[in-house]
């Protein structure tokens, strides 16, 4: 396995664009012009979008740029292409969640929070992102309008649910994306595609005017082909939303001055027993980052293997509450995969639900001890690089595993107590994997810092895609 040359990050950066635009070096429309042509020419082979908004990116770019030329002061993300998974409210268009039943909704009379937080900050919407069914997937396989396609071997996933997010920024077809990471839908995509994601904590970013999945477990972050680019993102979307009873009404605390810090006085250990890695590849990720950041300690997360059986009850029977009446009334339309992982959720005991839940609270606080000691837990991100499409199994050591069920090994035990995660890629030959960096709850800054510090020594990179 031969690592590509950390220069070789491809096309430039949301910071990179930004600057020449507020600089007058380039214009926001020809950026933009520039993404839908890439669009244009190639997402008919990577099937990463489902709507462009092409008339509207325009429209908002023209706009920047005369607000440039009055001298007006643009944002911090100024003509930055940008896309979002087709759960997020578009206003004009239907949130259609990746399913046939919501294609009949009427148009989203307004955008989802992030989207308007985004463009607030001078960021340009150009489409929504091909998903798995009501982002009940680890794969990126839809049935309905086809599988995204992995840009560094377009026969091979692009991990779910978010798929077409990771498609579209590992493709570079956007520098920015936006995904939501229920029990693990951001950073499977990232480490599959082989760029950056945030799972930042439960409750700090707005899900407002977004479809659910499990509402105790959504989260809504970033993709990027740069840690300074996610932490743009992040930065700009932060801030209370009533419109979101999860939202927690803290004040937003800015990562991107903080990143020039990097590693230092951080403690950083490795998650070992359940999460010990059992293939070379994953194996080799987290030997480099953890060789990289001087971690040399070892840490185990309690009864982390019950923690993914709790998330799996938990997820599918808030699903199934949230689908019922479609399921009674439109059972065919569903894929029958996620229909029937639905119907075994409705059927579930509330006893063994209710089992869940306490264990939930019990582990959420032996997990917590553990941040009195270390900053942060280095974890793989997924079992193995990408499989693929319509692969079923694959070897997780000596054990042959269902795909669609386990891409996600790794990352429910995470995401069921909301902690904040940066999945950082390691540019392996000839396909990426991922790293989870973890921390204490509201320390989007230490995963942030780290991941920047990896990628500034050289660890950790966006590949440049083939196709």
């Amino acid at each position: 396995m031969l690592d590509r040359p950390a220069t070789d990050n491809g096309p430039p950066t949301a910071a990179a664009i930004a600057g020449a635009v507020a600089a007058g070096q380039l214009s926001a429309q020809s950026v933009v012009e520039a993404a839908l042509s890439r669009i244009s020419e190639r997402d008919p082979v990577l099937n990463s979008f489902t709507a462009v908004t092409e008339q509207r990116a325009l429209t908002r770019a023209q706009a920047l740029d005369q607000a440039r030329a009055r001298g007006e002061p643009l944002g911090p993300l100024a003509g930055v292409p940008f896309a979002v998974k087709n759960l997020f409210d578009i206003a004009g268009i239907p949130t259609v969640a990746g399913s046939k039943i919501n294609r009949e909704a009427p148009p989203a009379a307004r955008d989802a929070a992030l989207i308007e937080r985004l463009e607030r900050a001078g960021a340009v919407l150009v489409g929504a992102l091909n998903m798995g069914e009501y982002a009940y997937d680890f794969t990126g396989e839809n049935v309905h309008d086809g599988a995204s396609h992995n840009p560094h071997d377009i026969e091979r996933m692009t991990g779910g649910s978010s798929g077409g997010s990771g498609s579209a920024v590992g493709g570079a077809l956007v520098p920015l994306a936006l995904g939501s990471d229920t029990n693990g839908s951001i950073r499977v995509p990232s480490s599959l595609c082989g760029i950056f994601g945030l799972k930042p904590t439960y409750g700090r970013l707005s899900r407002a005017r977004t479809f659910p999945f499990v509402a105790s477990l959504d989260h809504l972050g970033p993709f990027a082909r740069s840690a300074h680019d996610l932490a743009l993102a992040y930065d700009a979307m932060q801030g209370f939303d009533p419109d979101d009873p999860a939202c927690v009404d803290r004040p937003a605390e800015p990562v991107t001055p903080e990143l020039a810090r990097g590693a230092e006085g951080l403690r950083v250990a490795v998650a070992a027993g359940y999460f010990k890695c059992r293939s070379g590849e994953a194996c080799c990720a987290i030997d480099r980052v953890a060789a990289a950041l001087g971690a040399n300690r070892d840490i185990d997360l309690p009864q982390a293997e019950r923690a993914r059986a709790a998330a799996f009850i938990i997820t599918a029977t808030e699903g199934a509450s949230l689908h019922l009446d479609r399921l009674r009334r439109r059972a065919g339309d569903f894929d029958p995969a996620v229909r029937d992982r639905l119907l075994a959720g409705a059927m579930a005991p509330a006893a063994l639900v209710d089992k869940a839940q306490k264990f939930r609270r019990w582990y959420r606080d032996q997990v917590l001890k553990l941040f009195d000691d270390v900053d942060a837990i280095l974890a793989p991100a997924t079992p193995c690089t990408a499989p693929l499409i319509g692969q079923k199994t694959f070897m997780h050591g000596d054990v042959e595993l269902p795909v669609r069920a386990n891409l996600g090994l790794y990352t429910q035990p995470i995401s069921f107590i909301g902690l904040p995660v940066a999945a950082v890629p390691v540019p392996l030959e000839p396909l990426p994997i991922g790293v989870q960096i973890i921390a204490a709850p509201w320390r989007e800054d230490v995963t942030l810092r780290l991941a920047h510090a990896l990628e500034t020594k050289g660890v950790v990179a966006a590949m440049r895609p083939p196709v």
